[in-house]
């Protein structure tokens, strides 16, 4: 039997692809408030998020549990069974982060006394335990959220997991809208009002330049720095268009990407590119073959007691970027091996100088990066001459780093 994507699913990323990637747990508490958590679902969903529900016994006489299923296209959890569902969902790495919304007082105080009798209860046990981050959208009556046991369940959570204050309206504490808990969320995941919105080109990874019909060219490169700040810029709310040599770096979702192999075909899709769309930023963290041949077009014998082959300069592509589009905000890269960090700093202006870029990004891939090619640690400079550095950080780190530098400029 052929099987058919979920209708509901039409929905994801059509707002942006922040959550790309991400699986989120949506516990619905037993309250009144519950029917906003199926609005909440779609909010979520729509910035690209893989949401499932865990209902309490007390919304299935609220909501049929079809609902949540239609809102989603997962199936919905009301009850445990030998499929384990709280392993599967709240397990060390198994999700990305638990939602509680509406937090009942109940919830909240099961949580913090370590109960768990309940689908909810368990999976949020679990997922405590596995420090899964967990954030509860409380909703209760305001004399209970006033409560000195529900304020010593509050104060005994509080840096463990995170709450969203309820709006203290008519005597109630009501849950906070599913807008503001998307914005939370959003804002959780890297979410960028400087960065929201931009177009972004990135080029990432090597490039394989052919010598015969077997043989290439190549280099060392992952393409992990770029695919990582590809992701960054995704969590950010930017669109991202990854022009990606064959890495070995899986490419993220939410972002366009265009596989190629040769300097030549990276060339022509980023100018295809910027012809036909606006970019508000490009990062060239690809690391291009600097020469290429031209191949033979047959296997070329082995049995030959030398061989020359004739390279010549291949194209810089950050060199044209200013050409096809003035205003955009350019990021270089510049690496160099066992130099000091005067001549690395030196020769990292003198390409934002030739490149017309408006920073560069310095490293040292030489005998330390070697060793542990993970670890790195780079030098920002920027047009007014500052630099900054990184210090020596893991590549995600890095990443980080490098979007919070790219932020601050334009800002």
């Amino acid at each position: 039997m052929k099987l058919t994507r979920h209708p509901s699913l039409d929905i994801v990323e059509s707002h942006g692809t922040e959550l790309s990637g991400k699986k989120l747990v949506l516990c619905v508490a037993g309250s009144v408030a519950a029917y906003k958590a199926i609005e909440l679902a779609r909010l979520l969903m729509r910035h690209g998020a893989d949401v499932t529900c865990v209902a309490s016994e007390a919304v299935t006489k609220l909501i049929q549990p079809d609902y949540f299923k239609w809102a989603t296209g997962n199936e919905v959890i009301t009850k445990l069974t030998g499929k384990l569902e709280h392993i599967s969902l709240a397990d060390y790495k198994t999700s990305d982060l638990i939602i509680v919304y509406p937090g009942t007082a109940n919830t909240l105080g099961k949580l913090a006394n370590g109960i768990d009798d309940t689908p909810i209860s368990t999976v949020l046990t679990v997922g405590f335990g596995a420090k899964t981050p967990i954030v509860v959208a409380l909703a209760m009556h305001a004399a209970m959220y006033e409560n000195a046991a529900i304020a010593r369940n509050i104060s005994f959570l509080k840096g463990k997991i995170e709450f969203i204050e309820p709006n203290l309206i008519e005597g109630k504490a009501k849950a906070a809208e599913p807008e503001d808990v998307l914005n939370h969320v959003l804002k959780k995941f890297g979410h960028s009002p400087v960065l929201a919105g931009k177009n972004i080109l990135i080029t990432a990874g090597p490039t394989m330049e052919p010598i015969d019909t077997i043989r290439v060219i190549t280099n060392q490169s992952s393409g992990r720095t770029g695919v990582l700040l590809a992701k960054e810029m995704i969590s950010a709310g930017a669109k991202v268009t990854l022009v990606y040599g064959p890495g070995t770096e899986a490419p993220p979702r939410g972002a366009k990407v265009i596989p190629v192999k040769t300097i030549q075909q990276m060339f022509d899709a980023v100018k295809k590119e910027m012809k036909g769309k606006k970019f508000d930023i490009a990062i060239l963290s690809a690391a291009p073959a600097d020469y290429t041949t031209t191949p033979v077009k047959s296997k070329i014998k082995s049995n030959k007691p030398s061989l020359t082959i004739k390279l010549h300069r291949a194209p810089k592509i950050i060199d044209h970027i200013k050409k096809l589009q003035k205003d955009i905000f350019l990021v270089g890269f510049k690496a160099e091996t066992n130099i000091s960090r005067q001549q690395l700093i030196q020769l990292a202006r003198k390409k934002m100088q030739e490149s017309d870029s408006d920073m560069i990004i310095a490293n040292d891939i030489g005998v330390k990066y070697q060793k542990n090619r993970e670890q790195n640690q780079v030098y920002v400079i920027d047009r007014s001459g500052k630099i900054t550095d990184s210090g020596r950080k893991n590549k995600l780190e890095i990443s980080k780093f490098i979007r919070k530098q790219i932020e601050k400029k334009l800002t």
